[in-house]
């Protein structure tokens, strides 16, 4: 877009970009500051939705275990996701894809795929998207109450898995982390 204004105004200086004002794919005309509202809004829209979602979890989690002094038979039934599996599942994978595709609007659709399917982190965003699918099918399709937890369980893991491929090392130690902690050797 600024390139237009500088053809327009007759502005022949060239000036540096950032990762903000380049062309994405030409897909998208906003502005710098238009791209960190977009990707702010949409992080935390994300993250909003799979905290409410989560925190209102617990909070029933915790309600009932009081209310109810250790019947964990009816407590597993007051659960939004055992009660609303595909509620649950719907708002949590929809907030877990907006809060992941956010960035997008930093750098481009076509380069966050790009940086997704790297060769670095494919695994890791095949078994996200797996996850995501998974979770979707039980809950839409199976509607399986366990298979649907044990698949949000699966897809928060994965996702975890997949925003550490972001960060230098953090696999490697998270890896060795794991092992010294699940040690049974003495």
């Amino acid at each position: 877009m600024w390139k237009l204004n500088q053809f327009l105004s007759g502005d022949d200086e060239e000036r540096e970009e950032s990762f903000l004002e380049e062309e994405s794919d030409g897909l998208c005309s906003l502005s710098p500051t238009q791209r960190m509202y977009a990707f702010a809004a949409s992080l935390v829209a994300g993250l909003a939705l799979m905290f409410l979602v989560c925190r209102f979890e617990v909070y029933l989690f915790v309600c009932c275990w009081i209310v109810l002094k250790h019947k964990m038979c009816s407590l597993c039934d007051s659960l939004i996701v055992f009660a609303k599996p595909i509620k649950f599942v719907l708002l949590f994978t929809f907030g877990n894809v907006l809060a992941v595709g956010s960035t997008s609007f930093l750098i481009g659709p076509g380069r966050q795929l790009g940086m997704m399917f790297d060769p670095a982190r494919i695994y890791a965003t095949a078994i996200y998207i797996g996850c995501v699918v998974l979770a979707l099918i039980c809950a839409l399709l199976i509607h399986s109450k366990i298979l649907t937890v044990f698949a949000i369980i699966f897809e928060i893991c994965a996702l975890i898995w997949y925003s550490l491929s972001y960060i230098p090392l953090a696999r490697r130690m998270v890896s060795n982390l794991m092992i010294r902690l699940c040690d049974t050797e003495l």
